[in-house]
């Protein structure tokens, strides 16, 4: 066989493979298609269709980094191509790499790019760089593009809400958009959301239910009013699960939370094992299962929500480059408080009175912020190592090796607070305390105000917090992902500033 048949038959084979590993994909087998497509892949000279598929399945994955890498690939293969530049942006702000996602949406563009969603990319990306403007203005460039484009518009009206803190001025454009098109029901939920977050809940249901619901409108329906009409809501959540028409576990998730709302503890746990056993890590059936089993007194809750054991907090070292703790502390303030350039709290967050930073704090630049992701090692390492292993969902989990999945910092202002939850994509949540006001350190713990409370679920208000931690500055508390937690609201002049972050197992 000739060299110039070797090569015929590789491609052929190499084509095969690509859509072999689509069709892996489609099925949900995306590790058995990521190996499928690695040994073409690893070539210097792989085939470009080959770099575009595998890129998209890594990110789907989660393995943003490998997407990255390979779409980087892509584009020097292809440096004409629209979607490989797009894609590759896409991922860099998934990432948190704003900076390089604006440069690729702009290279895009350079070439011939104009679609909506390189709009959106970009918006996202400066928004992330807290150039608010900017952003605003790729947002309806998108909109230019696409009326009743939902993402772009759900991106515009929550960031004009978080620069201004104007109800009226953020849900103009989606009051446009709406009397539009009044039957795109999507547009309705995107409206809800923002007033819930705004304190409008009855208002944000009166808007879901102003129109014709499909199922994920029902689910939000279920959602709006379980705190109104914890009753009312389970029937919105059946109809959802009617009308979807199989096991959706956002909808199951949504009638065992209704269920406990009406105090059918025994009632909600058949959801949530069904839940358990499709997806044993879900932190927000972890929750709920914790919250049914205090209801009903079976010991296993104590089990899953041990606060001695897994409620712990650990003072800072000092970084190295500054003499003391308190030094530290206050250039990080300084670092996070240039970072807090937003009016007011974002939606679908827990905090409410106050803002949070739209970037990812691992990839700033500033000497303060960097040193605190060094300095955090060694008491996430002690986390890891005192509460060793075990087979609950929490030790079982615990390989000794962690990456970091997300970070942020909050500033509430005086009377603010984070409403009680949990973080759905973590293993180990925290709550790192860099600036405090006196009303937090100075009192004699009565009414712990600021406080973070532990074990108070929200929608039933007849369970209590179980347990508070007074924070001081320089002091991380880590704690499960799946437990609830929140502040107490405090008073005073001054603002309460925090950084936190969530870690998986790596």
């Amino acid at each position: 066989m000739s060299g110039g048949q070797v090569e015929v038959e590789r491609a052929q084979v190499e084509r095969a493979h690509v859509e072999w590993a689509r069709g892996l994909a489609d099925a949900g087998r995306l590790d058995e298609a990521l190996a499928l497509l690695e040994p073409t892949t690893a070539r210097a000279d792989a085939p470009w269709q080959a770099l575009s598929v595998h890129a998209d399945i890594a990110k789907r994955a989660g393995r943003l980094a490998d997407s990255a890498a390979l779409s980087q690939r892509l584009v020097a293969a292809r440096p004409q191509s629209v979607p490989a530049r797009h894609n590759l942006a896409s991922t860099l702000g998934d990432m948190g790499r704003a900076a390089e996602a604006e440069t690729a949406c702009r290279q895009a563009m350079a070439i011939g790019g104009d679609a909506p969603e390189t709009w959106l990319v970009l918006g996202r990306a400066l928004q992330a760089q807290s150039r608010f403007d900017g952003a605003e203005d790729a947002y309806r460039q998108a909109l230019a593009r696409r009326a009743g484009y939902e993402e772009a518009l759900r991106d515009l009206s929550q960031l004009i809400w978080m620069r201004d803190a104007d109800l009226n001025a953020a849900v103009a454009p989606l009051d446009v958009a709406i009397a539009a098109a009044p039957g795109q029901a999507g547009l309705r939920r995107i409206k809800a959301r923002l007033l819930e977050y705004a304190g409008e809940i009855e208002g944000a249901y009166r808007t879901l239910v102003g129109g014709a619901l499909d199922g994920p409108g029902e689910l939000a329906a279920a959602q709006a009013c379980l705190a109104l009409d914890p009753r009312r809501a389970l029937d919105h959540a059946n109809r959802a699960a009617a009308l979807a028409g199989g096991a959706v576990p956002a909808v199951m998730a949504t009638q065992a939370e209704c269920l406990l709302a009406l105090g059918r503890a025994e009632a909600a746990l058949e959801p949530i094992a069904a839940l358990r056993a499709r997806e044993p890590l879900n932190q927000h059936v972890l929750a709920h299962q914790a919250t049914a089993w205090r209801m009903l007194g079976d010991p296993r809750y104590g089990q899953l929500y041990d606060y001695d054991a897994f409620v712990r907090p650990y003072r800072l070292a000092t970084p190295v480059g500054w003499a003391t703790l308190e030094d530290y502390l206050a250039d990080l303030a300084q670092a996070l408080n240039a970072l807090h350039t937003l009016k007011t709290h974002p939606v679908g967050q827990s905090l409410r009175g106050g803002s949070q930073t739209a970037a990812s704090l691992t990839q700033s630049d500033h000497p303060a912020i960097r040193a605190f992701f060094t300095a955090i090692d060694a008491p996430i390492r002690a986390y890891m190592k005192a509460v060793g292993q075990g087979d609950d969902p929490l030790r079982t989990r615990n390989t000794g090796e962690y990456r970091i999945k997300g970070s942020w910092s909050v500033r509430l202002r005086p009377n603010g607070f984070h409403a009680d939850h949990i973080h759905s994509d973590g293993w180990l949540s925290s709550a790192c305390h860099i600036a405090l006001p006196p009303a937090i350190t100075g009192g004699t713990g009565e009414g712990r105000e600021g406080w973070l409370r532990f074990g108070a679920p929200p929608s039933l208000p007849g369970l209590k917090a179980e347990h508070h931690v007074q924070p001081q500055p320089g002091t991380l508390v880590l704690f499960p992902s799946y437990m609830w937690h929140g502040t107490q609201p405090f008073g005073g002049e001054a603002s309460r500033l925090t950084l936190a972050f969530d870690i998986v197992p790596a």
